[in-house]
């Protein structure tokens, strides 16, 4: 079965092949030159630019994946969640190839699709706890199965994506900066400052980033910030940020015992939650599962893959319509 997946839920254009389980290609069109002035996604832009680029996104994943139009046996779009405008495109598009095609249309949530794609290259080992990290999400899900999903916690505020990006944004690193602060962490010292780590004084599994970015603007502005160099700053907050997921799925693995974790979104990418993450769970003789580094950001091959993986367990796709706000599942 080969799947084009069509991925525009925020700032992102992709489109991509994936042919049973195997991704042919992945083609991702960035929109951050665009918005980088704005200091964050404008809606109106991020529409319009999806506007502009996604035929010829689709052209070249289908040049890459070396198959015709013709050739596709299913369409599959992100229904949700994200910004309305830009799922819209996504979902325009999707329907007119379907329909000149005559191909089945299947709606995916987004959600979904970062969740298993820690699978794509790895192998399944329900039931996985699934961690979601990224600039609009910060979730815990227990996955017993494809389309079995439950949330245990989420956010109560802020992302850990939004934290690392926001917290960029202060440190004048540009935007998006979460991978630029990985890379000056690297240089850095963990322990050269202590910023606060937020808990949820009525969930032990609830995350909370607005008090860390607090933190970091209060220290920016005082007279301690004197004398610290800016790698040292960057590895001290990445590593507050850190140890608040870290400590989270720590509990979680405690209390529900899953058989593997996994961590998918745009900060599984981030160099230090990997190492520390896979040195923690060593300890207790697992291996986390991450997504590769092309699958951490929005993508259309986790998409496509995660229609692939609902249709192999006999599940229908999500209504075809864009919502902002979906839930993934069940809630704990």
């Amino acid at each position: 079965m080969l799947v084009l997946g069509i991925e525009t839920s925020c700032d992102d254009t992709s489109a991509a092949l994936v042919e049973d389980r195997t991704v042919l290609s992945n083609l991702v069109a960035s929109q951050d030159a665009l918005h980088a002035d704005y200091g964050g996604v404008v809606p109106e832009l991020a529409a319009r630019r999806h506007l502009e680029t996604v035929q010829t996104v689709i052209e070249r994943a289908l040049e890459l994946g070396d198959r015709q139009l013709d050739e596709i046996d299913v369409v599959a779009v992100t229904r949700g969640p994200g910004l309305v405008g830009s799922l819209l495109v996504g979902l325009s598009a999707a329907q007119g190839l379907a329909l000149a095609l005559d191909r089945p249309l299947y709606g995916v949530n987004h959600l979904e699709g970062h969740v298993l794609s820690p699978l794509v290259e790895g192998q399944d080992d329900f039931p996985l706890l699934s961690v979601l990290v990224s600039g609009g999400h910060t979730a815990m899900y227990l996955v017993e199965d494809v389309g079995v999903y439950r949330e245990l916690s989420r956010t109560r505020d802020d992302s850990a994506g939004e934290a690392f990006d926001k917290g960029a944004k202060m440190l004048d690193l540009g935007w998006p900066g979460g991978k630029v602060m990985d890379e000056l962490g690297s240089r850095g010292d963990p322990t050269a400052l202590r910023f606060p780590r937020p808990r949820v004084r009525d969930d032990s599994l609830a995350f909370s980033f607005s008090g860390l970015k607090t933190s970091l603007w209060d220290f920016l502005h005082s007279d301690d910030s004197k004398g610290h160099s800016l790698e040292d700053v960057c590895a001290s907050y990445q590593e507050a940020i850190v140890d608040c997921l870290l400590k989270r799925v720590g509990e979680a693995v405690e209390r529900f015992a899953p058989a593997s974790v996994a961590v998918a979104g745009g900060v599984s990418a981030n160099s230090r939650l990997r190492r520390r993450l896979t040195e923690e769970l060593s300890q207790r003789g697992m291996t986390p599962l991450f997504p590769p580094l092309s699958l951490c950001t929005d993508n259309a091959a986790m998409i496509a893959y995660a229609a692939v993986r609902r249709m192999e367990n006999g599940l229908p796709g999500e209504q075809l319509e864009a919502v902002s706000r979906l839930p993934l599942g069940s809630v704990q």
